[in-house]
């Protein structure tokens, strides 16, 4: 293993230049097209209130577009409007609109909680 030694005022530059980085990163995300934005099965359940097992019907039958990393399922906010449109899914507006300011509260919580590690 190699130690690196620097002065601390080069080291605190370079965290510094990091905050930056890393408050220029989350600010975009604030600003992306709620469409865009991932969701995992749970968050999708609780706030449309439906079950998991509607959600995975929808899953099996091709009706719904979603990703599995990590063995969890994650969906767009956009295909799941689309599911409420289409009522291939029995939820309303308001219950959206929880799913995403949730899901935003929650991800903001989440990125304190690394950022405090």
């Amino acid at each position: 293993m190699d130690v690196i030694t620097i002065e601390s005022k080069a080291y605190k530059e370079i965290v510094a230049k990091i905050d930056v980085i890393a408050n220029y990163v989350f600010s975009q995300e604030d600003t992306k097209n709620e469409d865009e934005i991932w969701v995992d099965s749970y968050e999708v359940c609780t706030f449309l209130q439906i079950s998991d097992r509607t959600l995975q019907r929808l899953r099996a039958k091709g009706v719904v577009a979603f990703s599995n990393i990590g063995g969890r399922c994650y969906y767009k906010i956009g295909e799941l409007k689309r599911l409420l449109e289409e009522r291939l899914i029995k939820s309303n507006d308001e219950c959206m609109r929880n799913l995403i300011t949730n899901h935003e509260l929650y991800a903001k919580e989440r990125r304190n909680t690394k950022q405090d590690k």
